[in-house]
């Protein structure tokens, strides 16, 4: 009877034991890799409703590992600069090239991003003056304007961006993004009686070495491998 009663202890002091100990399974999670290529939707739709802007971006972004992506962006733009005493138009094109994080931890197979990031600019252009106004004192209104029509071209601009922003995917493959810029000016070539008081790319100088810029953009994934991602479930 005393065997009896030891061995039924045994077993509850047993069953007991394993019922504590946590049964936990891997569980991989393919996460793809590849090539994110789109448009910039702010300055395209600005085309048609300003009428003194002309301007296209191209973006991309290639994913390194979990968190960094490759990116840049590549545009070129016209814009007619109208201020109370001068107007005149710049042409160019510009390349940014950096990186990006993606601070945001996505569920399963998601791929949405909120990132901060960074970029180097070159930009290569030319300024019109088309007209500009001088003081006249024999004029009644007290100045004049001038049709100019001076060119200065060969002009170029180096700069850093800080960025901020989002990436959310729409439908499959396809993203809606956003991101903030605050843009500092490393170097630019300066015509010589003129400023460069816009620059493509970097947008506005407003004569300093800072400048700001947004973009929302619209872009396909294209997946190239995939990687697993082991995450551990319990039971």
């Amino acid at each position: 009877m005393l065997k009896f009663i030891f061995s039924l202890a045994f077993i509850a002091v047993s069953t007991i034991g394993n019922a504590q100990i946590k049964d936990t399974t891997q569980v991989v999670y393919p996460e793809r890799y590849g090539l994110r290529l789109g448009v910039d939707l702010h300055r395209l739709s600005k085309s048609f409703y300003e009428k003194d802007y002309k301007g296209l971006e191209i973006v991309g972004d290639y994913r390194l590992t979990r968190r960094f992506y490759l990116a840049g962006e590549l545009g070129n733009e016209e814009k007619t600069v109208d201020d109370d005493r001068l107007n005149f138009t710049t042409k160019g094109t510009y390349f940014k090239a950096g990186f990006d994080y993606n601070s945001f931890e996505n569920w399963l197979d998601m791929e949405n991003m909120i990132y901060v990031g960074m970029r180097y600019g070159i930009s290569s252009f030319s300024h019109t003056v088309n007209t500009y106004k001088i003081y006249d004192p024999t004029n009644y209104y007290g100045e004049n304007t001038v049709i100019s029509g001076a060119k200065y071209n060969g002009l170029t601009a180096n700069w850093i961006e800080i960025i901020g922003g989002v990436k959310a995917e729409l439908f499959s493959n396809l993203y809606l993004g956003f991101s903030l810029r605050l843009n500092y000016l490393v170097s630019n070539k300066k015509p010589e009686g003129f400023d460069n008081l816009y620059i493509p790319g970097f947008n506005r100088t407003y004569e300093g070495k800072f400048g700001a810029g947004v973009n929302y953009t619209l872009s396909y994934f294209i997946p190239i491998y995939k990687k697993n991602k082991p995450t551990t479930e319990e039971k």
